[in-house]
């Protein structure tokens, strides 16, 4: 009797499903900061070996894992999911909830460890059965959330090595359970961090004309530099810095030495991502050049945007309607979060789809707040599509 591969692997993360949801409420009880997912990385370890697979341990956390056999001339499929948590307080308000105070799960990546490792599971039982044709990778991936993130670390220890393709899923709370969406092209924007420090003497504020005014000057860069960027870049390109924090001063009648505002600049296009960084910092220059300041920019370079390959767009819709049927995939718009996946798309062709994981008729919770609650049933979703997307190839 023929065996169909597809109906093996869904009928395997059927049985995995249960065990899966328990993996992910037990490193929702316990998340990690980035580059300390030590608990995390130790429990993917052993799941691996005991489904007699070989996991690589990266340097510090994070794990790599090969399923399947090396074709030669053909490139392995890679799976990747992130693994830290945020510095952030739980309140989700659930058994599973976060033991570790002010850590928490907030971004959805407990989800992603269990959707890749219930896809790895059962391709490594395809493979067991000699029905997998070619290699998979799995990859989990730490210190997502910092910039630029752990993304670079990865990559210097080989995990693209003989890689093809990349392929990843992102909870999406705002889109149901039983969804994916998809998009080709950028699918986030490209994220930086920006800090412009201001200084003078300081002075009185009854005689501002003796000394460079910080906090005046401070207010033009917050309300005039991002409209300078709008007439500067391309409008096309997306492009937005919105400031998070301010800080100059502590007395009403005193002109203070040195201030500061930072925030982030954002951009949808990589080639006006790559142009703003100096249209910024001329544009702080220009703008509190008649102010008698001192003033230093500081550009963090973060994350590009995610540029999802048509070829690959179309492998995950092809797996998500083999899932899901004709209705499963969904257009989904374009975020301006950051995501430090774009940088193996910057090696190799890929693409990250949106996972729902909003229950129908439920409240719309949002991400990178403690509050946020997963309808748990997409665990199986997301595991089936990319362990279909894997086996296609």
């Amino acid at each position: 009797m023929t065996v169909d591969a597809g109906a093996l692997l869904d009928a395997t993360v059927a049985t995995l499903e249960t065990e899966l949801v328990e993996l992910r409420r037990d490193i929702h009880a316990h998340p990690e900061i980035a580059r300390q997912e030590v608990r995390t990385t130790r429990l993917l370890v052993d799941r691996l070996k005991r489904a007699g697979l070989k996991p690589r341990q990266l340097e510090g956390t994070g794990v790599v894992c090969d399923v399947g056999p090396d074709v030669p001339g053909r490139g392995r499929v890679a799976l990747r999911a992130d693994i830290d948590a945020l510095p952030l307080t739980d309140s989700c308000d659930l058994p599973w909830a976060s033991q570790v105070p002010g850590v928490a799960h907030a971004c959805g990546h407990d989800v992603h460890i269990a959707v890749v490792l219930g896809a790895g599971l059962a391709l490594a039982r395809l493979d067991a059965e000699g029905l997998l044709p070619h290699g998979v990778r799995l990859v989990f991936q730490p210190a997502e959330e910092l910039m630029p993130g752990g993304a670079h670390d990865v990559i210097a220890q080989g995990a693209l090595d003989g890689v093809d393709k990349i392929a990843a899923v992102h909870t999406e709370p705002k889109l149901d359970v039983g969804r994916i969406g998809t998009r080709i092209g950028p699918i986030t924007s490209a994220s930086d961090a920006i800090t412009v420090t201001i200084s003078s003497g300081g002075g009185h504020t009854s005689r501002p004309h003796l000394t460079g005014d910080v906090v005046y000057a401070l207010g033009q860069v917050i309300t005039q530099v991002p409209a300078v960027l709008g007439r500067r870049l391309d409008p096309r390109s997306g492009v937005n810095l919105t400031w998070g924090s301010v800080h100059a001063g502590n007395a009403h009648n005193a002109i203070p030495a040195t201030g500061s505002v930072s925030g982030t600049l954002r951009c949808l296009d990589v080639r006006a991502w790559e142009r703003a960084g100096q249209v910024l910092h001329d544009a702080v220059e220009q703008v509190v050049a008649a102010y008698d300041v001192d003033v230093t920019v500081r550009h963090a370079r973060g994350v590009p945007p995610v540029d999802n390959d048509a070829a690959v767009t179309a492998g995950l819709e092809t797996a998500a309607t083999a899932v899901l049927g004709p209705d499963g995939t969904v257009l989904t718009e374009q975020s301006l979060g950051g995501e430090d996946f774009a940088w193996y798309l910057t090696k190799v062709p890929g693409a990250m789809a949106r996972l729902g994981t909003g229950t129908p008729g439920g409240r719309r919770y949002d991400l990178h707040q403690g509050d946020l609650a997963v309808d748990e049933r997409a665990i199986a979703v997301g595991a089936r599509v990319l362990a279909r997307f894997a086996l296609q190839g």
